[in-house]
């Protein structure tokens, strides 16, 4: 027979839960994800509470969403502002004046080892939660790696209750590089489709495009690692080819030397960035096929989200990139640095409507497969079931 406290905990897995998200709250994959999947909690009618330093981008005002800024105070002595320690000291404030169940952290750096330090703390207050560490790529695959970083990566991964990554590459680069003692579970990021779909803008694409030259777009942050200069040629090797504009869309460190590309190849007249954009589903509803020559993507969200929108997708064949762009169907899969293979592969798909539409079409219906409503209810079965088993073993501890 079940004791009170067990059938307590059984009961509570089932009730409306106070979650606790750490993200960056910029335009990358892991901040988008976090903020849509806190959202999308939120409206299940679960407390959601988002610990960073400024508001994300995509968060929007929600009756059970709550927003609490990790603010660095200044002082001379530090040339460094100890962020890391100020987020621990917020996480025991927020979990303990909100009476949070779980703690999310996204981006292993320097989250979970923030998380760890803060449950320590709360433990000595009588507060004991379990906390969740999803990795999301270049913590583990870049940063993590860095050998002042991995010791404290690679321990407060083993201290986290559970751990997931956003695909299957992720996590085995993860076994592969880091000594992980627990399982990793794979749940894939997702798109929302009521957001992300086609929507009418031919009115939009008459003006950019008056004499229906096909549309090209990017989206990123323009980090080295997105190979922008990249998406310049294969454009205009493209472009040769065929009339045809192109988008950039988002900003970074690698847009100066992108634009460069451009007016040395004299194709500006032909090309537009954007800048960061909030509205990126009306510009991929106006484009013909995107383009993530990356050389590393742990998933790829932004080419999920325009194939969510009916755009195929020319990419690379790197990290979790082939687990979601299937190579004759949803687009083409390339080698890194391969520019004549991706405009071959961009032109193939191009070349007349009936193929591109069929493309298309493809992409539309393998998004599907990533829909929120299909993946955000994983995350809260293992909310609930890595709460339960917690404070189950907690009790069994108790009564030995």
């Amino acid at each position: 027979m079940k004791s009170i406290a067990q059938l307590r905990i059984v009961a509570n897995i089932f009730a409306i839960m106070k979650i606790g998200i750490v993200c960056y709250p910029t335009f990358g994959g892991s901040g988008v994800l976090a903020t849509e999947l806190g959202m999308a909690l939120s409206e299940k009618g679960h407390e959601v509470h988002f610990i960073t330093y400024q508001q994300p981008v995509r968060l929007h005002f929600h009756p059970n969403v709550y927003y609490h800024e990790v603010s660095v105070p200044s002082y001379p002595l530090f040339d460094f502002l100890p962020y890391e320690t100020v987020l621990t000291g917020t996480l025991v404030d927020v979990i303990s004046n909100n009476d949070l169940d779980v703690l999310h952290v996204h981006y292993a750096i320097p989250h979970a080892s923030a998380a760890y330090f803060a449950m320590q703390i709360l433990k000595k207050q009588g507060k004991d939660i379990p906390f969740i560490t999803t990795l999301h790529g270049t913590d583990i695959t870049l940063v993590g790696r860095d050998p002042k970083y991995m010791p404290v990566v690679n321990f407060s991964m083993n201290e986290s209750t559970a751990i997931t990554a956003v695909s299957e590459n992720l996590k085995q680069e993860t076994y592969r590089f880091f000594d992980i003692q627990k399982d990793i579970k794979v749940i894939t990021n997702f798109v929302d489709t009521q957001r992300f779909q086609h929507l009418d803008k031919e009115h939009f694409k008459k003006m950019l495009a008056p004499e229906g030259e096909r549309i090209l777009a990017h989206v990123s942050n323009f980090r080295k690692v997105k190979r922008v200069e990249d998406v310049i040629r294969v454009f205009a090797s493209v472009r040769k080819q065929m009339p045809c504009k192109l988008l950039m869309i988002g900003d970074g460190p690698e847009r100066p030397s992108a634009e460069e590309l451009c007016r040395h190849l004299n194709i500006c007249h032909d090309t537009r960035f954007l800048g960061k954009q909030e509205q990126v589903d009306e510009i991929l509803s106006i484009t013909d096929l995107f383009i993530l020559p990356s050389e590393y993507e742990s998933f790829g969200l932004a080419a999920l989200e325009a194939m969510a929108c009916g755009v195929p997708v020319i990419s690379t064949n790197t990290g979790g990139l082939p687990e979601i762009n299937i190579p004759g169907k949803t687009g083409f899969l390339s080698n890194v640095g391969d520019i004549d293979n991706m405009a071959k592969g961009a032109v193939s798909i191009l070349k007349d409507t009936e193929t591109l539409n069929q493309f298309k079409a493809n992409a539309l219906e393998h998004s599907a497969n990533f829909d929120r409503d299909k993946i955000v209810p994983v995350y809260e079965q293992l909310y609930k079931e890595t709460i339960a088993a917690y404070h189950a073993q907690k009790q069994t501890t108790v009564l030995s």
